[in-house]
C-alpha cells in the first residue's frame, strides 16, 4: 500500500530543520496550534512557518476540552491558524482524554461527540474547502466520540516503541473498531512519527481537495461498512456519504462561481475589443472546457 511519511510537533519540540526533513523523505507535518478556549502553543508560528517554507503538506491541531465551549475553542483555533491556512492546509481536532480526565469530566459520550461536531462545523465554515478531521484513540472510537462530519481519522497506536518509517510501512494498517484511519501516528520516539495511507502525490491532491479526489472508491465504501461488537455500525457509512455529499455541493458552488467569472471576463474582453463577439467567445471557451473534461486534461 502506498504511504507518505510525516511527523507532528508541539511546544515540547524545538526548532526543526524542515527543509532537511523534506529532503529525507518527509511529505507532511502537523503542528499544535491551540488548546481549550484560550491557550496557544508558543512555538506554533515557528513550526508552521518552517513546514510551509519547506514545501510540506501543512496541518495544525487543537487539543480539545469537551467540557468547555466548542464555539470558543474553535474561535481560539481559527485565530491561531488563519494567517497560515491556505489551500492544501489540514485541520485537526485532537480529541483524547487527558491522563487525569480533566477535559472529559462531567461529559457523556453523546456530549463529547456533539462538542466535536460543533468544533468541526465551525472550523470548516472558517476554512471552506480545507480538510478538517479528528485525531483520537481506540477507546474514543469505540465509545463513538467521533462525529459524522469528521472528514478523516488520524489514529495513534504504538506497537513497538521507537519504530522506524520502514518498519511501520511493513506493519498492517490499523483498523480500530473496523475503521480505516487515513493517518497513523506509530511512535513518539524520538518524535511523533506518522504515516498517511496515500502516496505523496495523492496526499497533496487530497489535501488540496481537488475534484477528482471527492469520488469514492469501491474499497472505501466497503471499508465503511464497519463492525462494532458484532453489529453493523450505520454511522460509518453515513459519515462517508455525508462527507461526499458535502464535497459535491462545494464543487457545484465552485463551478457556478467559475462559470460566472468566465462569463464576466468574456464580456469585458468583448467590451474592450469590438472585434470580439462575447457570445462566440463564451461558446468557444465552454467547448474547450467540455473537451478537456472529456479527455481528462486541463485546458491550456
Amino acid at each position: 500500500m502506498a504511504t507518505s511519511r510525516g511527523l507532528d510537533v508541539s511546544s515540547f519540540q524545538g526548532t526543526q530543520d524542515w527543509k532537511a526533513l523534506a529532503r529525507s523523505g518527509i511529505t507532511f507535518a502537523f503542528a499544535k496550534a491551540s488548546e481549550g478556549e484560550h491557550t496557544r502553543d508558543s512555538r506554533f508560528a515557528g513550526h508552521i512557518g518552517g513546514i510551509i517554507a519547506a514545501g510540506l503538506v501543512p496541518g495544525a491541531y487543537h487539543f480539545g476540552w469537551p467540557n468547555q465551549n466548542a464555539a470558543k475553542e474553535a474561535a481560539n483555533y481559527v485565530a491561531a491558524v488563519k494567517s497560515h491556512a491556505r489551500r492544501g492546509f489540514v485541520h485537526v481536532l485532537d480529541l483524547e482524554r487527558r491522563s487525569d480526565g480533566a477535559n472529559y469530566s462531567g461529559r457523556t459520550a453523546a456530549q463529547i461527540r456533539a462538542y466535536a461536531s460543533a468544533w468541526i462545523t465551525a472550523v470548516s465554515k472558517a476554512f471552506p474547502g480545507q480538510r478538517v478531521g479528528v485525531y483520537t484513540s481506540a477507546d474514543d472510537i469505540a465509545a463513538k466520540h467521533v462525529p459524522a462530519n469528521s472528514g478523516f481519522l488520524w489514529y495513534p497506536a504504538y506497537p513497538s516503541g521507537a519504530m522506524s518509517y520502514a518498519e511501520a510501512e511493513k506493519h498492517a494498517r490499523p483498523a480500530p473498531s473496523g475503521q480505516h484511519p487515513l493517518f497513523w501516528q506509530f511512535t513518539s520516539t524520538p518524535l511523533d512519527r506518522d504515516l498517511a495511507y496515500l502516496s505523496p502525490a495523492d496526499l497533496r491532491t487530497w489535501a488540496a481537495n481537488d475534484p477528482e479526489d471527492t469520488l469514492p472508491e469501491p474499497f472505501d465504501v466497503w471499508a465503511y461498512k464497519g463492525q462494532l461488537n458484532g453489529k453493523t455500525d450505520p454511522h460509518d457509512a453515513y459519515s462517508y456519504l455525508r462527507g461526499t455529499n458535502a464535497d459535491v455541493k462545494t464543487l457545484a458552488r465552485r463551478l457556478d462561481a467559475l462559470t460566472a467569472t468566465v462569463n464576466t471576463l468574456a464580456k469585458a474582453l468583448a467590451a474592450a475589443n469590438p472585434a470580439i463577439d462575447a457570445d462566440t467567445l463564451l461558446t468557444q471557451v465552454h467547448q474547450a472546457i467540455d473537451t478537456a473534461v472529456t479527455a481528462g486534461e486541463a485546458p491550456e
